[in-house]
Order: structure tokens, then sequence, then C-alpha cells
């Protein structure tokens, strides 16, 4: 059974960084798209960006620029820098891996993150 654990969100100011971690454990991760995901008070959730085992990265508008995704394969753990946080990045954040030929999610249980003006 796959198991995600989340850390690193928090409080930090607008124009602040943060580092959410994720570590996986229980699969395969060589077959597995990582990703973080995001979702605000009454909206849906929502892509911030992905990468796959060979590294490459998809990315939201929003993060554009700002945002790095980046996976340790060796400790199957996948990484989201975030710099210049805006207060609209507040949200609760979701690791998300998902198998790459049956489309199956799992998800972490997220981790808060709340950008003050």
């Amino acid at each position: 059974q796959v198991q995600l654990v989340e850390s690193g969100g928090g409080l930090v100011q607008a124009g602040g960084s943060l580092r959410l971690s994720c570590a996986a454990s229980g699969g395969i991760f060589s077959i597995y798209v990582m990703g973080w995901y995001r979702q605000a008070p009454g909206n849906q959730r929502a892509l911030v960006a992905t990468i796959t085992w060979g590294g490459s990265t998809n990315y939201a508008d929003s993060g554009k620029g700002r945002f790095t995704i980046a996976r340790d394969n060796a400790k199957n753990t996948v990484y989201l820098q975030m710099n210049s946080l805006k207060p609209e990045d507040t949200a609760v954040y979701y690791c998300n891996v998902r198998h790459a030929l049956s489309g199956r999610d799992y998800w972490g249980q997220g981790t808060q993150v709340t950008v003050s003006s």
C-alpha cells in the first residue's frame, strides 16, 4: 500500500519561501508521476506541479517562475520549493503519486500553507 508523508507547511509572510517534502513508501516509484496539488477554501483541488521519474516537469501557470519541483528517486521523495509566496498561494497542499500506466492516484494527508500579507 502506497503511503505518503508530507512535511514543511506553515505560516509565512508574503514574499517569503517554504519547502514542502513528501516521502513515499510501499510502491515501485519508477512508474509513478509525483506531484503537488493545492486546495483553497471554496475551490477545487488544482495542480501545482508534477515530475516524472526522468525529471520532466509540468507547472501550473500560477507557480511558474516561483515554484520548483524536484525529486530524489533514491529516497522516493518529492519536494516543492516555493519562493516569492503570495497570499493567494494560501491553501492545503497535497502530495500526489499517480501510476503512470493505470492512472491510479494516491494522496497525502495535506499540509497547510498560509501566506500573510
